[in-house]
């Protein structure tokens, strides 16, 4: 293969905020340095988890500035790029490039529901303008946009299209982009409702592109490891059904909410959500809470939680 390709763990990060909804530059270095620390392969920073679509161009821009001033060896830093036309994402994407970023997530714009056709010549568009290598996100509940494997295959074959990070329930696509072994990291969304890691790891998958890292980078590295032998999926398995508690957290509102509350509540920076999004309450909350104490997360990782019958109020 030619193609440098990202293994492990892509954790997609929050974007944590201040309590007047701006930017909190501060907490990003935190959370960097956190997944950093911890053994996360790579960071996607604005993607959908990062409540891109509620921040503004300027924001956007000026999170990546400062962000990619935490650029060090040994942790790729990717950002998501996608805007509302081919245009504004291409001039995403090269802001990106010309802060030094290792790559780009690009989606499918949302809500203009476009032919499969059209989102196909998008992300080649994309990526033949681009400076730095390009991640596909294959995302329909987000976006609508369902891609199938000859137009995944296809889009792949472009030499600046690196990585899928696919988020449909299909395991057969799944496993007929894995026999057709295109040069570009196979990943898939950490969701365990769509059920895609166990067959894309064991089909030789490069890794999961993550939420649940978030709160558990250590175990998400462990579940993002290529199996080179027994011994790894083994490893796997023992991560994944421990972790499964949380990882059922993640998903059980929409994302980021379950992980941004819960980031908050174990003391990590988050602040709130941006207006119309709330955070968790109660007994939502107090699931992930449950699953922190099952787990034994504040002794394994130091967090220091706010009172737990406050957060769970």
């Amino acid at each position: 293969m030619s193609k440098a390709l990202l293994t492990g763990s892509f954790v997609a990060l929050i974007t944590p905020m201040n309590q007047d909804y701006s930017i909190d530059f501060g907490g990003f270095r935190t959370l960097i340095e956190f997944q950093r620390d911890n053994g996360s392969s790579g960071v996607l920073i604005m993607g959908s988890s990062g409540e891109v679509s509620m921040l503004t161009a300027e924001e956007r821009h000026a999170i990546v500035r400062e962000t990619m001033k935490q650029k060090k060896p040994g942790m790729a830093m990717w950002y998501g790029c996608t805007g509302p036309t081919t245009e504004t994402t291409i001039a995403f994407v090269k802001q990106a490039a010309a802060e030094g970023a290792d790559g780009a997530m690009i989606a499918a714009p949302a809500y203009i529901c476009a032919a499969n056709e059209d989102i196909v010549e998008y992300f080649l568009e994309v990526a033949e303008a681009s400076p730095i290598p390009i991640g596909i996100y294959n995302n329909p509940p987000r976006v609508k946009t369902d891609l199938t494997t000859d137009e995944v295959l296809r889009i792949a074959e472009h030499p600046n299209v690196q990585l899928l990070k696919e988020s449909t329930g299909r395991v057969a696509q799944v496993a007929q982009i894995a026999r057709a072994k295109p040069e570009m990291s196979l990943m898939c969304c950490c969701s365990p409702n769509l059920g895609l890691i166990v067959p894309i790891m064991s089909l030789g998958g490069h890794g999961v592109a993550n939420m649940t890292g978030n709160i558990i980078p250590r175990e998400m590295a462990v579940i993002s490891t290529p199996w080179r032998n027994f011994e790894d999926s083994q490893a796997f398995q023992a991560a994944y059904l421990r972790n499964l508690p949380m990882l059922h957290y993640a998903y059980s509102a929409i994302n980021p909410v379950p992980m941004k509350s819960l980031m908050a509540a174990m003391g990590l920076p988050a602040g709130p959500l941006r207006k119309p999004q709330k955070a968790l309450r109660g007994a939502a909350l107090q699931r992930g809470l449950d699953a922190v104490h099952e787990l034994g997360l504040i002794q394994s990782y130091g967090f220091s939680p706010i009172s737990r019958l406050a957060a769970a109020e």
